[in-house]
């Protein structure tokens, strides 16, 4: 068994080599189109500040990690049935962190958007023109947003092309607010009079309404999905614990243990997503992203 783990490991070392060899290419911008799964990932990517992975890696380093935590754990304890869950439960881990953190820095982005709005304003109201008044979001606006918006004054400055920057912009942000407000100002300056103060004005305000009241409510609801993670672990905790009885192992190692284990595992991911969809609040799409 050494052996064979000793093998895996140096093959998934040259692969990781032969992979850094490759520049990963940027992902192309989809305009009205439905989005996928990996759409989705690869926004929640951008979201935890991993824009430099892109959903296929993370999709193969779930696949490597459980293929690897399979091997393990199957030498471990002798049982294939045991491996393979404990495989499905860490391959997912890697995607299952990745959403947690962009939910948390959504979460934060959503307290900060009103200010952004709010320092635009001033700047239109200030005299700037709408390029420059979001390019000074590079060094006056809230902390988190300010390096995609340097991105976005770096991008105008180097080519002069709005609507070009704005759409690189959406890109680095990733977020629905982000698309909501870009559109906004690209077609106000594309109509053009004098609404522009009173649209941003208008949208800082919802924004902060929609805050308050998403806070609110994500307070309220949060032991519900705390309950659903805790009745989820539990299970696989108990599982894992007695997989150091070589006795209670060997009860899962026939066929009917396994069907249990299986069952079990079905169970769990259809109680979960029950119980995660009815508590968690809805998210806003990018059907501009």
């Amino acid at each position: 068994m050494s052996g064979i783990t000793i093998g895996f490991i140096l093959g998934l070392g040259l692969f990781l080599i032969w992979w850094s060899c490759w520049v990963p290419e940027e992902a192309p911008q989809t305009t009205g189109a439905k989005r996928t799964w990996m759409d989705r990932i690869g926004d929640d990517l951008i979201q935890a500040g991993y824009a430099a992975i892109g959903p296929r890696a993370l999709v193969a380093t779930c696949v490597l990690l459980a293929t690897f935590t399979f091997v393990v754990v199957t030498g471990f304890v002798k049982v294939a049935s045991i491996g393979g869950c404990f495989a499905v439960l860490l391959g997912i881990a890697p995607i299952g962190l990745v959403r947690a953190k962009a939910r948390k820095r959504r979460a934060g982005l959503r307290e900060a958007w009103p200010d952004a709005v709010d320092n635009i304003t001033s700047g239109v109201r200030a005299g700037l023109a709408l390029p420059e008044a979001l390019a000074q979001l590079s060094t006056r606006g809230p902390a988190q947003l300010r390096p995609a918006f340097r991105g976005f004054a770096e991008d105008y400055r180097t080519t002069g092309r709005f609507h070009d920057s704005l759409d690189r912009l959406k890109a680095r942000l990733a977020d629905p607010v982000g698309d909501r407000l870009v559109e906004s100002l690209r077609m106000a300056r594309e109509v053009g009079g004098s609404d522009l103060g009173r649209l941003l004005r208008t949208l800082s305000g919802f924004l902060r309404e929609d805050a308050k009241i998403r806070a609110e409510m994500e307070t309220r609801q949060s032991w519900t999905v705390n309950a659903a993670r805790l009745a989820v672990a539990a299970p696989w905790v108990v599982l894992a614990m007695l997989c150091t009885r070589p006795e209670a192992v060997q009860a899962y190692a026939s066929r009917a243990g396994t069907l249990v284990l299986v069952g079990g595992g079905v169970c769990t991911v259809i109680a979960y997503r029950l119980m995660v969809r009815i508590a968690r609040l809805p998210e806003e799409d990018r059907v501009l992203g």
